[in-house]
């Protein structure tokens, strides 16, 4: 559906939730779109956020500066959001917020694609970089030691996109559930 929609439409403005892939940018923008990135993993492993601030402010309570500092896009909204397994390695208390901003952003029309591992540390959890390599194909590269911190079963992924439009489920290989969500 949503390499479809990359092949069909030009210019759209696609916003890539993980660490960058020069060669998903490269397929993106010779397809004629404009392509924003964002790894919120990485930054939310880091120190800063992961404990209380100078003024002990838990960390549950600081996630808006997370977002402020890390999810503003200016006045730019996005026709695709490539969110990848980025929701298994966020702290549990940032994706709510999360998903409320990357909601935010979307156009009315505008799709996500989610991956979610389904089972919990287990070969092939390794957090990844995803390179788009044509309309069909995602390759996988082991990027970094973030950690696994959770998994989703079918039910909390629907409650996770509760307040977006639909929410479709495709088996993908290696223990992952691809989720494409329409706002």
């Amino acid at each position: 559906m949503i390499s479809a929609r990359l092949r069909k439409q030009e210019g759209l403005s696609i916003l890539d939730v993980g660490p960058t892939s020069h060669r998903s940018i490269n397929y993106l923008t010779d397809l004629g779109h404009s392509v924003f990135m964002s790894d919120l993993v990485e930054e939310a492993s880091r120190p800063e956020w992961s404990s209380p601030g100078l003024d002990q402010t838990p960390n549950r309570i600081r996630i808006g500066d997370f977002i402020e500092k890390h999810m503003q896009f200016g006045t730019r909204v996005f026709d695709v959001v490539l969110l990848w397994d980025t929701l298994n390695y966020l702290p549990e208390n940032f994706v709510a917020p999360v998903l409320r901003r990357l909601q935010d952003c979307l156009v009315s029309d505008g799709e996500m694609l989610a991956f979610f591992h389904t089972q919990p540390h287990r070969r092939g959890t390794s957090y990844y970089r995803y390179h788009l390599l044509d309309q069909e194909n995602v390759e996988v590269q082991e990027y970094a030691g973030h950690a696994l911190l959770h998994t989703y079963q079918v039910r909390a992924i629907e409650r996770l996109f509760t307040d977006f439009r639909s929410c479709r489920f495709f088996l993908a290989k290696d223990n992952l559930s691809e989720v494409i969500v329409l706002r």
